[in-house]
């Protein structure tokens, strides 16, 4: 079963992880093979993710965004 969640919600989760996570991938990085900074490749590219994320739910907002409907059983 598939439950709704708002918009601003997701988002915050969304970024949560995102700043949880970042720092979890450098520290494997710097534990392991610091001979090429892969890293530099993942964080940029979530944090376009994560910056579309933001946009779609606070500057473009549509009508859908504003209501908040119950799940169907």
């Amino acid at each position: 079963m598939t439950h709704s969640i708002n918009p601003q919600k997701g988002f915050r989760i969304h970024l949560l992880v995102f700043l949880l996570v970042t720092p979890a991938i450098w520290l494997v990085w710097f534990l392991t093979d610091t001979s090429y900074p892969w890293p530099v490749w993942q964080t940029p590219a979530w944090a376009v993710g994560l910056l579309f994320h933001y946009f779609g739910v606070f500057v473009f907002r549509t009508s859908q965004n504003h209501r908040h409907e119950p799940a169907t059983k």
